[in-house]
Parts: structure tokens; C-alpha cells; sequence
């Protein structure tokens, strides 16, 4: 088998893990053949601990205008995704980037409709509906449970941001940063997936007397398309450890998918036990799906259609409009 040739531009926390987690479990089927990063102490770093002979950049658009590539990952902070995977499609490389799509609507919709027109693959590390818990947690939505869904309850609450783990110099900027933007996407994309798109948005938001800085306290309403009510609550001021939770109600109890990855169900908050759920693979679920489709067998992605359709929601989070802002004409369905 011909190895895939493979460029990490970004080695921030997710690209340290694509090159040191990821590729080694698929080391027979890709070959990082180059890496980039705007630090090159970062870089020369990284790639000697991998080991890796890869060439080293520090300008993207150098690299792909030099290096022969089949797949590209974009783990560069938001702003920049736009250039790299136009850029990448250009050169004619499959694009595996990571979210949100883009670092505004416009640009997501633009990559979407270059997307369209490439022969490329595009898929968005979208993973957490692939996630055992989230399976099982849609499977018991779809029984219904807990009987017909009456609301629902996302919390964002964090004790601080960034967290301790996420020092950067962008994250907690109000032009790319943010945990809407960071985390709230997943469970945007989320919820989505499990139930159906999500067509209105009414959003109040908090911000630090710092104008740079991103949001304190966000207090918002996602409207399902039928007419279902989700009440979002984030706040970096949480008392206690985080809580990144959905909680659906039914007319016979409650569902939580608490912290990503614990469900319980019970028939009030007071008695919610903890759910067994199913074992899943230990490989990344998105990365091995990408190679697979690559390699011409079937695989599952999360593309720039399902890309684009969260940030729609996204950005009607994080600048809202006065009252109630209607998604419908925004959303996009995919084009077979």
C-alpha cells in the first residue's frame, strides 16, 4: 500500500496529538511528510520527539506551495483556517480541519462552496456523535426513555478560561476565542446530529470591561425545528468544577449526558443513576475514517456541509441580533 503523504500545519494541542498519537497507530497507511509552525523552536521540538523526518515550515503558504501532499490537517487557531484550506484546495489536497470551519459565516460559506467545486475530500473534526455515549444516548432519545421530550438544558459553566491546559495567546480573545466557540461548537454539532437542525436563536451575552476579551456569562434559547426549546447557560465564573452538560426532560423523567462522556437517566434529577454504556474503539474515531475513505473503502465523516450549519448557530450565539434570529434561510442542505 502507497502511504498517504500527510502535512500538520499547527502544533498547538491538537496537532502535538496528531503527530505523536494519531499517526503513529496508523503509521502504515500515512506519512507525515511535512509539519509547520510559526515557532520554530515548537517545531524543531515536536518533530524530534516524534522522531519524524519530516520537513519543517513555518509558513503554510510555503509549504503547500513546495510539498507534494494528498491530505492536509489545519490545527492553526480559526482565523487562519480560511487561507490553509483554500489554499489546500487549490493545490488539489484533501482537507481534514479542525472546528469550528471558519472564524466567521462568510468564511465558512465560502470554504463550503470551494469544497463544492474540488473533487477533495473536506471533512471537520467532528467526532463526538461517533462518541459510545452519545450512540447510546441518541438511541434512548429515539425510544423515548423518558416519554416525549418537554425542554431541555445545555450548561457551558466553567471555573475559569481558559482552562489550565489551554494557554494560548488567542483563546481567550473575543475575535477567535471563547467557549462557545471552543466547546460549545461540539454540542452544537451535537445536537444536530441527534435531533435535527436547530432554526432559531435568541442569545444575551456578558462581556469583561476588556473589549479584547471573550464572553463572561452567555444566557441563550436554541429552538429546534420543531419548536422544541433548548436553554443554553455558560459562564467562566462556575463554582466547582466544570459542567459541559445536555439535560433533556421528558413527561417520564430525564436524560443527562453530563461532561461528555457519563449518561444517566432517571425519573427526576434527584434519583438519575448512571447508564452502562457500550465500549467504543480506542482509535480516533475521525482520523481513521478520513485514511479509510482516502484509501477507498467506506468511511464516515463529518464534512464542510456539517461545518457550515454549526457555525451558522454559532455565530447567532456569539453576535446576537435584537430578539429572535431566524437560521432557516441560512442552513444548507447537502448536495448529493
Amino acid at each position: 500500500m502507497t502511504k498517504l503523504k500527510l502535512a500538520v500545519i499547527g502544533l498547538g494541542h491538537m496537532g502535538k496529538h496528531m503527530l505523536h498519537r494519531w499517526v503513529p497507530q496508523f503509521a502504515e497507511q500515512v506519512e507525515v511528510a511535512a509539519l509547520c509552525d510559526n515557532e520554530e523552536s515548537r517545531l524543531q521540538q515536536e518533530a524530534e520527539a516524534a522522531g519524524s523526518s519530516a520537513r519543517l515550515y513555518t509558513d503554510y503558504r510555503v509549504l503547500l506551495n513546495e510539498e507534494q501532499l494528498d491530505l492536509v490537517y489545519i490545527a492553526v487557531p480559526p482565523s487562519m483556517h480560511h487561507d490553509v484550506a483554500r489554499i489546500a484546495f487549490e493545490k488539489g489536497v484533501h482537507v481534514f480541519c479542525e472546528k469550528p470551519l471558519a472564524n466567521s459565516l462568510q468564511e465558512a460559506r465560502h470554504l463550503l462552496e470551494l469544497a463544492e467545486q474540488s473533487d477533495r475530500l473536506h471533512a471537520i473534526h467532528f467526532s463526538f456523535p461517533m462518541d459510545p455515549e452519545v450512540v447510546q444516548f441518541k438511541q434512548l432519545i429515539d425510544e423515548q426513555a423518558v416519554g416525549p421530550i418537554e425542554q431541555m438544558d445545555f450548561y457551558l459553566e466553567f471555573p475559569q478560561w481558559p482552562r489550565a491546559w489551554q494557554q494560548n495567546p488567542w483563546i481567550t480573545t473575543r475575535h477567535e476565542g471563547g467557549y462557545l466557540l471552543e466547546v460549545g461548537i461540539h454540542w452544537i454539532h451535537m445536537i444536530q446530529q441527534v435531533f435535527g437542525p436547530i432554526t432559531q436563536v435568541k442569545s444575551q451575552i456578558e462581556y469583561p470591561s476588556d473589549g479584547r476579551q471573550c464572553e463572561s456569562r452567555v444566557s441563550a434559547v436554541m429552538s429546534l425545528h420543531n419548536g422544541m426549546d433548548i436553554h443554553v447557560s455558560g459562564t467562566d465564573h462556575r463554582e466547582g468544577e466544570e459542567r459541559v452538560s445536555l439535560v433533556v426532560h421528558g413527561e417520564q423523567g430525564i436524560i443527562a449526558l453530563e461532561n461528555w462522556s457519563s449518561l444517566y437517566m432517571g425519573p427526576n434529577e434527584a434519583e438519575l443513576r448512571p447508564v452502562p454504556v457500550r465500549g467504543g474503539e480506542d482509535e480516533l474515531p475521525v482520523f481513521k475514517q478520513v485514511l479509510q475513505i482516502l484509501n477507498g473503502k467506506p468511511g464516515q465523516v463529518y464534512d464542510f456541509y456539517d461545518g457550515y450549519n454549526a457555525q451558522v448557530v454559532l455565530e447567532a450565539l456569539r453576535k446576537p441580533g435584537e430578539g429572535v434570529t431566524d437560521l432557516r434561510q441560512q442552513l444548507i442542505n447537502r448536495r448529493d
